[in-house]
């Protein structure tokens, strides 16, 4: 539904008053000013985002989702889209140009001014995923032998197009990295200080074909706003923003969500993924799934004799296989953000399955617990376990605490056998965990029935 700003900005564009538009626009931040102009509609997207002016207009484009992007671009044409790309930062236009087909790609390349474009072409080259895509190359390097009043020097007349200032980084003669120091330093020490008399040579690196979970796990460790990127020779080619990594946090985290629910990763935001698509990302695992849980009927088909002659077994199917599918859900997840964040590693195995199996020792005995007192509660009121309640109740409680602890070892287990073989554990969702206990949890349950029930009701 339309906001009251929109609605001032659309009777704006229809009027055509460049100057009040353009006035409106500039009193908004960046990213605020993108969602009022892709708030729009599509035909008044342009004429609005035409009047800011140049640099503005590239830092507003920069928060646009990939799809108003590309139609705003198509709308401008190739030399105008070439002219803003030529003020986007480097990354922000990897990521719109790698999301283009081949041929506009290169028509676009084209168009940019030299250094742009080969900048872009070189970023490009890089494969999705990994550093190189999101690395900047406008950056403050220079050399150890100069003083910090040349460096600051140089930071006021290339300082401007630079993605940080908080960072300057030392190369050689080679353009090999050999420190990196924080412009906080050079401002408390006089002027004619050498910037080898600053440097420790400590410093963390990323490397260009390093993958971007990779380098936002060392963002995580070190806390660092930038970082550096180099080449296999040790030469730096970019660097990475502490902005670009959150953008991977995100990314990162929703695909897992996504993965958790029990679907694919949708890649792309959830308004935007056309029905068939959506249908297409969901069905694999729900046909999955249910194939799984077909199982469970057979496993029931199995026990048929015995559910037949103690029919107040089945009374307390629901209750068991939540039971274990609730336990293998949560144990699941924790493991699962656990590698995710680095909180343990695949060395870890045997350490998390000790702590699981305690737990879910505890966890069946709670739940057992409050099993028999229910059972045994009700049948002081109400005739309807039959004389062998205490059996029942017995049998509830024990097969409780077997599949409580069953589920527990499945999923905390299942997310380290994924990584192992090189899949993601998000893969191990907690709708499959809770499948393949709810099938085992049955066969455990019906099994404990077998022998505590025989004899009296079996």
């Amino acid at each position: 539904m339309p906001t009251a700003a929109t609605l001032d900005l659309t009777s704006l564009v229809r009027s055509g008053n460049r100057v009040a538009i353009q006035d409106a626009l500039l009193h908004l931040r960046p990213r605020e000013a993108a969602d009022a102009i892709v708030a729009l509609l599509p035909d008044d997207r342009l004429p609005a985002f035409a009047v800011l002016p140049k640099r503005r207009a590239a830092a507003v484009f920069e928060y646009m989702a990939g799809d108003a992007q590309r139609a705003l671009t198509q709308a401008m044409g190739s030399k105008e889209a070439a002219a803003l790309l030529n003020l986007v930062a480097d990354d922000d236009r990897t990521r719109f140009l790698s999301e283009l087909p081949a041929e506009a790609t290169k028509q676009i390349l084209s168009l940019l001014s030299p250094k742009e474009s080969a900048e872009a072409a070189a970023m490009l080259k890089y494969r999705p995923g990994v550093v190189g895509r999101l690395m900047t190359a406008h950056y403050i390097a220079v050399r150890e032998d100069w003083s910090v009043g040349q460096v600051l020097d140089y930071v006021r007349q290339h300082g401007e197009d630079s993605e940080t200032l908080n960072v300057i980084y030392v190369i050689d003669e080679r353009g090999v990295l050999i420190d990196d120091i924080r412009i906080r330093e050079l401002l408390v020490v006089p002027l004619d200080r050498q910037m080898s008399d600053l440097m420790d040579r400590r410093y963390v690196i990323l490397h260009a074909n390093d993958s971007q979970e990779e380098a936002l796990k060392i963002f995580r460790r070190e806390d660092r706003s930038a970082l550096p990127v180099v080449d296999d020779d040790g030469v730096l080619v970019g660097i990475v923003t502490v902005d670009d990594i959150l953008d991977v946090a995100s990314e990162t985290a929703t695909r897992e969500m996504q993965r958790f629910g029990g679907s694919e990763a949708l890649d792309e935001p959830y308004m935007h993924v056309t029905l068939g698509r959506m249908v297409k990302k969901r069905a694999g695992w729900l046909v999955v799934l249910f194939l799984g849980e077909m199982l469970t009927a057979t496993a029931m088909g199995f026990f048929e004799k015995e559910i037949a002659k103690a029919v107040v077994l089945a009374l307390f199917v629901p209750l068991i296989i939540s039971s274990g599918g609730n336990s293998g859900s949560q144990a699941s997840t924790l493991v699962i953000r656990a590698l995710a964040v680095g909180d343990v590693s695949l060395a870890d195995f045997w350490k998390v399955i000790r702590r699981e199996v305690l737990a879910g020792l505890a966890l069946g005995v709670i739940l057992g617990t409050i099993g028999f007192l229910r059972i045994s509660i009700w049948s002081a009121f109400s005739s309807l376990y039959g004389p062998h309640w205490l059996l029942v109740a017995t049998t509830v409680a024990v097969a409780l605490i077997g599949v409580v602890l069953w589920g527990t070892l499945i999923g905390c287990g299942l997310p380290f056998v994924l990584r192992r073989f090189g899949f993601d554990p998000a893969t191990s969702s907690a709708p499959f965990v809770a499948t393949l206990v709810d099938v085992t949890g049955l066969i455990i349950y019906f099994s404990v029935g077998l022998v505590i029930l025989r004899g009296s009701l079996l």
